[in-house]
């Protein structure tokens, strides 16, 4: 039993289009969350960074309060990181997320964002309080504040991703496709390997071509759903330990900070 090539020439290039548009779709989408969370490691950073570099002594000269605010406010960054992956990711992951929270944050605070609908949006609230009771000039807090407004945006791409993924009809055209094409294929490759024992080579040939073919289709359903590909609890962990180190630097300056505005 064998059929011509005709229909698998006039096919292949549709195929390949097909399969092109959907692995593009689904990098993009990766490539997407992945800028994401970059700008969301980044900014986590330069938040941090301007909160222990603009608190002044001027407006609390007790070091273990500025240095406690500025706690605060790495904590309450960390939190806002861990409940975005929270947010989008299985649900799975809720009761780690319950025992980290409730272990780096103050437990009026953990419980009230466990408790939140939209946790991110919480994490934000405590981090724009937290950012206010900062013992700093009002024109330094605008500044840091900009930052939480990227979070925002950032949080907005996720969800969106998140909400909205590639249509179903296209998926499954894609796989039908595919499939028919793969399991006709050796009908019309008959012909071509007659030349081997009992057309015996076909078998390998046609399998690697299925494999390859099938991998391309693989590797466009893994992708396009990033957030199960991205290494969000590593990022997290980074944003916290990256958060509490640059916190900790402002406690290395004590005796300049004596020197230059000595307590009374």
């Amino acid at each position: 039993l064998m059929i011509p090539l005709t229909p698998f020439t006039i096919s292949t290039s549709s195929l390949g289009l097909l399969l092109v548009f959907r692995s593009n779709n689904a990098y993009k989408r990766w490539d997407e969350a992945r800028k994401a969370w970059g700008l969301t490691i980044n900014h986590t950073r330069n938040l941090v960074r301007m909160a222990t570099a603009s608190t002044d002594p001027a407006y609390e000269p007790s070091l273990e309060k500025r240095q406690a605010a500025i706690d605060k406010v790495s904590k309450s960054t960390w939190a806002f990181a861990r409940s975005q992956m929270r947010h989008i990711s299985d649900p799975a992951d809720e009761d780690d997320y319950c025992a980290a929270i409730r272990d780096r944050l103050p437990p009026d605070q953990a419980e009230g964002l466990i408790d939140a609908v939209h946790r991110p949006n919480r994490a934000m609230s405590y981090l724009a309080d937290a950012v206010s009771e900062l013992p700093m000039s009002f024109l330094r807090k605008n500044e840091i504040d900009r930052d939480i407004q990227l979070f925002e945006d950032t949080c907005g791409s996720n969800e969106r991703l998140f909400s909205s993924p590639i249509p179903l009809f296209y998926t499954r055209h894609t796989a039908r496709f595919l499939s028919t094409y793969i399991l006709l294929m050796p009908l019309g490759m008959y012909d071509a390997f007659k030349g081997s024992w009992n057309h015996i080579a076909l078998v390998p040939s046609a399998a690697v071509v299925a494999l390859f073919m099938f991998g391309i289709e693989e590797i466009a359903i893994e992708l396009e759903e990033p957030f199960s590909v991205l290494p969000l609890q590593g990022m997290c962990d980074k944003i916290g330990m990256n958060c509490d180190e640059i916190a900790a630097w402002h406690a290395d300056v004590v005796d300049e900070d004596q020197e230059r505005y000595p307590l009374a």
